[in-house]
């Protein structure tokens, strides 16, 4: 009975991290293209629609996880995500490229709010408490993000004129992110689509992490363990797929952009929504364990792209990382 029961509960785990992943998928797909319609920027669509829309795999867990009275799971979900984000994301980025340049002029102001994302949730848990004040904070931090992505760059394909053409010459990268064309009409079926993923999304959410708190008690392995490392992978899935799509297309920016912008959603969105439904329970390993390596690949991140490009074997070094990451989080090592 107990092992047909772990494997029942692991089956609902698998599936609803399937349906989740591929609702995300299609919701990212559909909020792009309704972006493109806006004439958004590619890399503005990278940092804010489809990091946002990546992204809601763990907004949708954590959220969960609250009215589950299962918060513990919020941080390992949000830590996890953003430490296979950066090491295992970037890393499968620059090996399909070889080496590729990061452009886009104002990614070091981008860079620094990445930053200083990590640093203010450090300090906002280190004392393994995260309160209602601290998520307000959170999301005033990512209202900040927000505006200042869409305001402050230049975000529209219309309005650049000949400076792209000129750019594009000079850019191979932007060149093909140009090649994005904006449809005729409102793309209604792009906006029915949104909106139906969205309901799978939160359906497979509850699923989720109800199958979590099973699977927990059943191995008696704490629920912030599995969000760091299981619920974290499949949510982090959604950013996986756009970076390999991405770079495929030889569009490797929209991947940086795209880590880039899920990592400051998550710290900042998606703890500031969880904290003001209720307060976090902050479980000792996650601070102990997985707070330092985050904040040590986001360090790791933030020098490695001062340079602007990304090597091959950078990449393989993020692999180093979060294979060392696993290990040390299940004593393998």
């Amino acid at each position: 009975m107990f092992s047909f029961s772990l494997m029942l509960w692991a089956a609902i785990f698998v599936l609803s991290l399937f349906i989740l992943v591929q609702a995300s998928d299609y919701f990212t797909d559909a909020a792009e293209r309704l972006g493109i319609f806006l004439g958004f920027h590619p890399f503005i669509i990278g940092v804010t629609i489809v990091a946002i829309g990546t992204s809601l795999p763990e907004l949708a867990s954590s959220i969960a996880a609250v009215l589950q009275q299962s918060s513990e799971v919020v941080l390992g979900n949000v830590v996890g995500s953003n430490i296979t984000n950066i090491f295992l994301i970037v890393g499968v980025a620059s090996a399909m490229s070889r080496k590729f340049k990061i452009t886009y002029h104002s990614l070091k102001v981008d860079l620094q709010i990445f930053l200083s994302s990590a640093f203010l949730l450090c300090l906002a848990v280190g004392d393994r408490d995260f309160s209602a004040g601290d998520a307000w904070l959170s999301l005033g931090g990512f209202i900040i993000y927000l505006l200042y992505a869409v305001l402050s760059h230049p975000n529209t394909l219309e309005t650049s004129g000949e400076s792209s053409e000129r750019d594009a010459e000079e850019d191979p990268a932007e060149d093909t992110a140009n090649c994005l064309k904006k449809p005729d009409r409102f793309p209604v079926k792009s906006l029915a689509i949104a909106i139906v993923s969205l309901i799978f999304i939160w359906g497979s959410a509850e699923y989720t992490i109800e199958s979590v708190t099973k699977i927990s008690e059943f191995l008696q392995i704490g629920k912030e363990v599995i969000a760091i490392s299981a619920v974290a992978f499949g949510t982090s899935l959604p950013e996986l797929i756009v970076t390999i799509v991405a770079t495929r297309k030889g569009n490797p920016e929209m991947a940086v952009g795209n880590v880039l912008g899920s990592n400051i959603f998550n710290c900042f969105a998606v703890m500031g929504v969880a904290g003001a439904i209720d307060n976090l329970e902050i479980a000792p390993v996650i601070i102990a364990e997985g707070l330092p390596a985050m904040l040590a690949g986001t360090i790791l991140f933030f020098l490695t792209t001062q340079n602007k490009q990304f090597s091959r074997w950078e990449g393989l070094l993020f692999f180093v990382f979060y294979g060392w990451f696993i290990g040390e989080l299940f004593d393998f090592l």
